[in-house]
């Protein structure tokens, strides 16, 4: 057993789960008497809504080479992936917040609609700005979407039936990804890469078909009109216009740049703290040291991933479709660990298991580093070091999430859940930013650049360990059936 990570077999902790009322529902609040054929509908909807966004998403990391070489002004690029990231810092706050006062089916709605509104805008742009606005609107789409995507797990399902719900998510994460950036990758090179959002479309209107009858139909708890301050949507527009001001300011090197960063750190400052779970603290325990490890594991790996499919074309010099089934192993391995956090002989803790894919997230962004960082380093060591990057988020982004549906205090699982999903937009927007920066900054040094990028995400995902061992002690319901 490894005690430097805080790794240690399960024990007995009080959740507050594992009782029920009289009218079926546990007394943390959640419904348990959906009919089951509805609980199928659902499942399908739920997992096609994930495969869709997958598919997308993969896309989007193989063929913006192709965009690039395209539309020109290459310092755009990062803007591309957090404009997304920056869009969703705002909607997972206004969609958790909704989910609480009106149930989750408007918002889930109204999230469809914008991402495909996105999709349409991105497959007409005719240049790298208009691009770069696609994909905020998609980011508002997708926040919408996927915050109430993990409010219906947390409200459809019972405490051992989340994490199978989440294996399942995960897996539907995976399926499109074996085939999605080769196929997108193709579809760039013998047509344009324009095609590639058309494509998405139609997945996106059958998840509709399937999802949102189901959701209509299902008895969870009563909405509460008073949850949330309206205040809070006001301090999410203005953490995401902070995060955007730090990243200007960082690949705009100018006397400006200070105005603009300390605006940002300012703005950040002032309006985070009420959009985190209460008593949030930047380095306290509990909920807001899941925040902290989701914001800084996620920001390294996405950082990487930002940037994987770009030097492998680069620097390795790999054809497009072959660098775009290179990324496929981060989703095999991710997949993997998602599927043994789920496991009931994985005799740890919840936290332990959060801890452990903190620290094997970050083993392999510094294996990829070292490649990138070494001269003539073999291929096959980057293609390792992601999928070992991978399963180490498969073990902490999904026991993270399920760590927040067992803390979230009665009445405000939209709140938890949003601060968790505002804490993984935001880290991914200003780590993506800080990664965009230094590429931007060392683009005179050829290939170190990516080099330097990847050494910086392995030390932000390195930090990401030390916040895991203060969550604290949380029950892991697969092992104990």
């Amino acid at each position: 057993m490894n005690r430097s990570v805080g790794i240690s077999p399960v024990e007995p902790v009080q959740t507050g789960e594992g009782h029920r009322d009289p009218k079926g529902r546990g007394m943390d609040g959640f419904a348990r008497s959906a009919p089951s054929g509805n609980l199928t509908a659902l499942k399908a909807g739920l997992l096609l809504s994930q495969a869709t966004t997958a598919f997308e998403y993969m896309a989007v990391l193989a063929v913006m080479p192709a965009a690039r070489d395209d539309l020109g002004h290459p310092e755009f690029y990062a803007w591309a992936f957090t404009a997304f990231m920056i869009a969703q810092i705002f909607t997972v706050v206004a969609a958790g917040m909704a989910a609480d006062r009106i149930g989750p089916v408007r918002p889930l709605l109204a999230g469809m609609v914008v991402f495909a509104l996105g999709l349409v805008l991105a497959a007409t742009a005719p240049s790298m700005a208009l691009l770069v606005l696609a994909r905020f609107v998609q980011g508002l789409g997708a926040g919408a979407a996927n915050v109430t995507v993990m409010f219906l797990v947390g409200q459809a399902f019972e405490p051992h039936a989340r994490a199978r719900m989440m294996t399942g998510l995960s897996i539907a994460w995976m399926a499109p990804t074996l085939v999605g950036p080769v196929v997108a990758a193709w579809i760039a090179e013998n047509f344009s890469w324009h095609w590639v959002f058309w494509s998405v479309l139609p997945l996106l209107g059958l998840a509709a078909v399937l999802l949102l009858p189901a959701t209509l139909r299902l008895r969870l708890p009563d909405p509460d009109p008073t949850a949330g301050s309206l205040g809070n949507l006001g301090r999410a527009a203005l953490v995401a216009l902070g995060a955007a001001a730090l990243q200007w300011a960082g690949q705009h090197l100018e006397p400006w740049s200070l105005l603009w960063a300390a605006l940002g750190v300012g703005v950040l400052v002032w309006a985070l703290p009420a959009l985190m779970p209460r008593g949030y603290r930047p380095w306290g325990r509990g909920l807001s040291a899941v925040v902290g490890v989701r914001a800084l594991s996620s920001g390294g790996y996405y950082g990487v991933e930002a940037f994987l499919s770009l030097m492998l074309v680069t620097a390795w010099r790999l054809p497009l479709q072959t660098a775009a089934a290179c990324i496929l192993v981060g989703s095999i391995g991710w997949t993997t660990g998602s599927w043994v956090q789920s496991q009931r002989w994985l005799r740890l803790r919840r936290d332990a298991i959060v801890t452990l894919g903190a620290l094997v997230t970050a083993t392999g962004i510094a294996v990829i580093a070292a490649a990138a960082l070494v001269d003539g380093a073999p291929l096959w060591l980057v293609i390792a070091g992601w999928a070992v990057g991978g399963i180490g988020m498969g073990l902490s982004h999904t026991s993270s999430a399920l760590v927040v549906m067992q803390l979230a205090e009665p009445g405000e699982l939209g709140r938890a859940t949003s601060s968790l999903q505002v804490g993984e937009a935001l880290g991914n927007a200003l780590v993506g930013g800080l990664a965009g920066t230094i590429y931007a900054v060392t683009l005179g040094l050829g290939n170190l650049s990516f080099g330097l990028v990847m050494a910086a995400m392995t030390v932000l995902a390195g930090l990401s360990v030390a916040a895991a061992r203060r969550i604290g002690p949380v029950e892991n319901h697969s092992a104990a059936g």
